[in-house]
């Protein structure tokens, strides 16, 4: 049951887009929150908005939502090259902010939307919300109470069509996107720092890639080495395949997990997915049931449900120096992949 509607956190979404309108949903659904305004750069998604939520004022400048005294938080879901200078803007306004991933193109960046949270005395937090997957949320579970030992060595795969070039092509334009590395497998390297967190930070990286002859940055396909003290883990993804089919192994000291997710598009909402684990002490291969469904649709929701509770507590749901480290990952990995040679990382 809701609260009654003073009680709820009031929101503004800017950004209505093929993602924007998944966050909007997760809004309208949280039991915390109230959907009260929406920004929208075009003429069709300022329409899209106006239709779908015919109560909620939709603005075609989003200066003029941030400014809107009533809204207390604000879901930004941009274009990369915007993040820094709208989660800024927000924050110094007042506002809580959630911000969509990757934090921003460049390492400063990450560093203004700091000083701009703790000026502002407002919470950022950064939308990383596969950790909140029932799935992805088992591997930690198994990797926490020891059933594998210590984890040694994890890959993450996945194949999968090509990026929607998003609005305006905003995704396949260098200056714009930063490099394809910031987009899905930023999320694998957050995977491989909690899977791996008993072995701190990563020491050093090496990446390769190659594309369909378009500009550095833009990769069809690339993998990754990622070194840690004891440990070591190899991320790998294709874009030039077809569907959504994501792979996850782990092997640890006494122990191992595999798990897979399959569906046509990445926000489906009937995916397959499956995980198997081989506990110490175990020959036998269990697969273990996942009662909750998989799925980053889902995972959104997750978020969206738990973030006033953080926005009112002061406390990010995930932290923005956590997501500082990952987008100092992938432009490490960016230039691994550039300069072909293996790059020391420190924090």
């Amino acid at each position: 049951m809701k609260k009654e509607h003073g009680e709820r956190m009031k929101f503004g979404l800017i950004g209505f887009g093929a993602w924007g309108e998944h966050h909007a949903a997760a809004i309208t659904k949280a039991e915390d929150a109230e959907l009260i305004a929406i920004a929208c750069k075009s003429e069709q998604t300022f329409a899209k908005a106006k239709k779908a939520y015919p109560k909620t004022r939709v603005y075609r400048d989003y200066n003029e939502l941030i400014q809107n005294p009533d809204v207390e938080a604000l879901d930004i879901v941009l274009p990369t090259f915007l993040h820094a200078e709208v989660g800024v803007k927000a924050l110094l306004a007042g506002k809580h902010v959630l911000l969509e991933k990757p934090m921003a193109l460049t390492v400063e960046e990450c560093d203004r939307l700091i000083s701009a949270a703790e000026s502002s005395g407002k919470v950022l937090s950064i939308g990383h919300e596969f950790r909140l997957s029932s799935q992805w949320g088992a591997i930690k579970e198994i990797i926490d109470r020891g059933d594998i030992g210590v984890p040694l060595y994890v890959l993450v795969t996945l194949f999968r069509f090509p990026y929607r070039k998003g609005s305006e092509d905003w995704r396949w334009q260098l200056d714009k996107v930063g490099s394809w590395i910031l987009e899905e497998p930023i999320h694998f390297f957050d995977f491989v720092q909690w899977f791996l967190a008993e072995h701190g930070d990563p020491r050093s990286i090496i990446a390769h890639g190659n594309s369909k002859g378009r500009a550095e940055g833009l990769y069809d396909n690339f993998t990754s080495l990622v070194k840690y003290d004891g440990a070591y883990a190899v991320i790998t993804q294709c874009i030039a395949g077809f569907e959504h089919h994501q792979v996850i192994e782990i092997s640890g000291t006494e122990g191992a997990i595999r798990t897979t997710w399959s569906g046509v598009m990445d926000r489906t909402l009937d995916p397959h997915f499956h995980l198997y684990v081989q506990k110490k002490g175990e020959a036998e291969v269990r697969e273990l049931s996942i009662v909750l469904p998989s799925g980053e649709v889902f995972e959104l929701q997750e978020e969206l449900g738990r973030i006033v509770k953080h926005f009112r507590a002061g406390t990010p749901l995930y932290p923005p120096q956590e997501a500082r480290k990952l987008v100092k990952i992938c432009l490490e990995a960016e230039r691994s992949l550039r300069e072909q040679k293996e790059i020391s990382l420190s924090f």
